[in-house]
């Protein structure tokens, strides 16, 4: 499967930073979900990360309480 271009999903998101934090989360989220519900070993958690980002299926939303 190729790779979703760094031009495509920078514009998902406000910075690199951003992108890294977002698809580590989503790809550890879907770790775990395959890990309970017995799934098989198919594409790596950070490739359907990365393409569920380019298609916009998996969104984030940036709370600057948290920050603080």
């Amino acid at each position: 499967m190729k790779q979703p271009s760094l031009d495509l999903l920078m514009n998902k998101v406000d910075s690199k930073y951003t992108l890294v934090v977002v698809v580590a989360k989503r790809a550890r989220a879907i770790m775990e979900e395959a890990k309970h519900e017995g799934l098989a070993k198919g594409m790596k958690p950070v490739s359907i990360s990365l393409e569920e980002m380019s298609e916009s299926k998996s969104t984030y939303e940036c709370n600057p309480e948290e920050i603080e």
